[in-house]
C-alpha cells in the first residue's frame, strides 16, 4: 500500500488562506517541501476547497486554467504532486467532499491503494485539515503560515476536541520533521 500527503493549498503551500486562486503564488520553499516529501516515499495530493466556484464568484473554465499553471509549477523539474482534487461547493451543498468530510480522500484511497494509518494531512486550517485528518484517520499537521497562527489562536473553538499530531512554521519544516 501506498503512504500519501494530502497539502491544503491555499497558506499551506502558498497564497492566502482563502485567498482567489487566480493570484496563488507559491512559498519559496513549497517545491523543497513537495521534493523532500517524494523522497520519503509519499505521494503527494493536493485537496483544496473552491467554494467561489459554487458561489458563482469563480468559473469551473477559470479554476482549471489555474489548477494546470499551479501544476505545471510545482512539476517543471519532476513530478511531485501526483494528484490534484477540488470540492467546488458551498458547505450549504451538503457534499461529501468539502473538508472537512474525506470524500476526496477516499476517492485517492481507492484509486492509489492509499495506507490511511501511514498518511498525513497538512494545512493551516485547524478546522478543515486537522478534523479532515481525524476523520479520515490520517496524522494532522497544521502550518503556522496562511490561517495557521489564527486558527490557533481566535479560531480555536472551531476545532476544539482536535489536536494536531505536530504543529510546524511552514510545510517545509513540517516534512522535515516526519519519517
Amino acid at each position: 500500500m501506498e503512504k500519501a500527503i494530502f497539502f491544503d493549498l491555499q497558506g499551506t503551500l502558498g497564497g492566502e488562506a482563502t485567498g482567489n486562486i487566480e493570484y496563488f503564488i507559491p512559498y519559496p520553499f513549497s517545491k523543497e517541501a513537495l521534493s523532500l516529501s517524494k523522497e520519503k516515499g509519499y505521494l503527494n495530493i493536493i485537496i483544496t476547497n473552491q467554494s467561489n466556484i459554487g458561489r458563482g464568484f469563480l468559473s469551473m473554465k477559470t479554476y482549471e486554467e489555474q489548477e494546470k499553471r499551479i501544476l505545471a509549477d510545482f512539476n517543471s523539474d519532476e513530478l511531485l504532486v501526483d494528484d490534484f482534487l477540488c470540492c467546488p461547493h458551498q458547505r450549504e451543498d451538503n457534499c461529501n467532499c468539502k473538508k472537512p468530510k474525506i470524500g476526496l480522500i477516499q476517492r485517492c484511497v481507492e484509486k492509489y491503494s492509499i495506507d490511511l494509518h501511514q498518511s498525513y494531512v497538512i494545512g493551516d486550517i485547524g478546522k478543515n485539515e486537522i478534523v479532515m485528518a481525524h476523520n479520515a484517520g490520517c496524522r494532522g499537521i497544521l502550518v503556522l503560515t496562511g490561517g495557521g497562527k489564527d486558527s490557533l489562536g481566535k479560531f480555536r473553538d472551531a476545532w476544539l476536541g482536535y489536536d494536531a499530531h505536530l504543529i510546524a512554521n511552514n510545510v517545509l519544516e513540517a516534512i522535515s520533521k516526519i519519517k
